[in-house]
């Protein structure tokens, strides 16, 4: 072991109690965070005998982009085992979700060597996928030591995670030499890669599978199920994923915007389902109602209120089918933003606060086609949505399908760059 792995290794020991503690505290809002600790620290089980490939997808956004690869995968290697690791409840939820029995889930093995170690020995992947970034030390030297190929796909850094790995950059230039190849987004990811010390010759663009996205026509149908009980003429606004701080500056806007569209219905969707209640009680100012309350029986026929709490999993795609305009969380906090292409491929256009650096190679394009606007103030944000509210839906629609249509293919891509025997 190198002497920088030696010093990253004693660090995470030095931290590794906090890390135990963070999860039980978690797990006081959300229980399930407190389960299957075990396979956390490497402790799983192999319940099948074919060949593993191993795909690491850390929660739901990664695992909704990874759909396609995924089910490439399942038809193109079906002498194989498909095992998904997530870190959160949330995606390992979605796993099941999207995919069933058809692969099979653990948690993502903390990298510590003795986890990574027992990790490997008991799962003995053939190859290990990577979506977008996530860069372990341990497990990539454990995985090279034991001949398994590992690919990065979706790859993605962004200007300022690029500063803060290059605080390390001799160890971010050691683990990345153990990968087989970088799939990157864009240029700009391949330049941030090849700063940290990547090789030219492992990196590859090949464009953002978040395009290849497949719209759930049964989703579709129930958010417009939804719709005509409480009135399609109702101008909807989408709020997706929020975090901590931005639930009061959305019902801030929201206040504004009903000065024009005093009928204007919000659906606010928290990111984190522990947030659930408490983004709720910030509500209660306004006629407000829990999705996950409304009855089979009844859904909303006698619904007359301002706002809807999506307090549900896997329905994100029912809120957008019906959105009018879509606003992207993680934006207003300097989180980086949420993916927004999955708004965008309902023909909906899309407004976010001015932190979406996470999806800075979308911006340029996507902005100059009118679909996407990254707004730094207030005012701004509640002009242009005031604007889009009244723009005809059917050109919107034109322009988000023809650059859907545009950049799709990036699965067949990323099947043909991963190489397993």
């Amino acid at each position: 072991m190198s002497l920088k792995r030696v010093l990253y290794s004693s660090f995470l020991y030095l931290i590794f109690p906090f890390v135990i503690f963070r999860l039980f505290w978690r797990g006081r809002s959300n229980p399930a965070y407190r389960k299957r600790i075990p396979e956390r620290l490497g402790f799983v089980k192999r319940d099948s005998d074919k060949p593993i490939i191993w795909v690491h997808a850390v929660s739901v956004g990664e695992t909704i982009a990874a759909k396609p690869l995924i089910e490439g995968l399942i038809n193109e290697y079906p002498e194989h085992q498909i095992l998904v690791t997530t870190t959160t409840p949330t995606g390992s939820d979605r796993v099941k979700a999207l995919f069933s029995d058809r692969v099979a889930h653990v948690y993502f093995p903390y990298d510590l060597p003795e986890i990574v170690h027992r990790f490997l020995k008991r799962i003995k992947p053939q190859v290990l996928i990577i979506i977008e970034t996530e860069i372990w030390p341990n497990l990539y030297a454990g995985c090279y030591k034991r001949n398994i190929p590992i690919f990065i796909v979706n790859a993605r850094l962004s200007a300022k995670s690029t500063q803060g790995y290059l605080k390390f950059k001799g160890l971010m230039a050691e683990t990345l030499s153990t990968v087989e190849k970088i799939a990157v987004r864009s240029n700009d990811d391949k330049k941030h890669f090849l700063q940290l010390g990547a090789k030219d010759s492992r990196i590859e663009v090949v464009g953002n599978i978040k395009f290849d996205f497949v719209i759930d026509n049964q989703l579709v149908e129930k958010g417009k199920s939804w719709q005509k009980q409480w009135g399609e003429e109702r101008p909807v606004w989408v709020v997706a994923s929020t975090h901590e701080g931005e639930d009061v500056i959305i019902l801030k806007l929201y206040s504004a915007l009903l000065k024009t569209y005093p009928t204007l219905l919000l659906v606010l969707v928290p990111r984190h389902p522990e947030r659930f209640d408490a983004v709720f009680s910030l509500c209660e100012h306004f006629k407000v109602q829990r999705h996950s309350q409304i009855s089979a029986k009844d859904g909303y026929k006698h619904f007359n209120g301002n706002i809807i709490l999506g307090d549900s999993m896997g329905e994100m795609q029912s809120w957008f089918a019906i959105a009018d305009v879509v606003f992207i969380g993680g934006s207003l906090v300097n989180t980086g933003g949420h993916n927004p292409l999955e708004a965008i491929a309902h023909g909906k256009p899309v407004v976010s606060g001015q932190y979406m650096f996470n999806f800075a190679d979308m911006l340029d394009e996507l902005g100059s086609e009118g679909l996407l606007f990254s707004l730094e103030s207030e005012e701004e944000i509640i002009k242009k949505t005031n604007e889009l509210l009244q723009l005809p839906r059917a050109h919107i629609l034109e322009q988000t399908q023809a650059i859907m249509q545009k950049n799709k293919g990036v699965t067949a891509r990323l099947l043909k760059v991963i190489s397993i025997n």
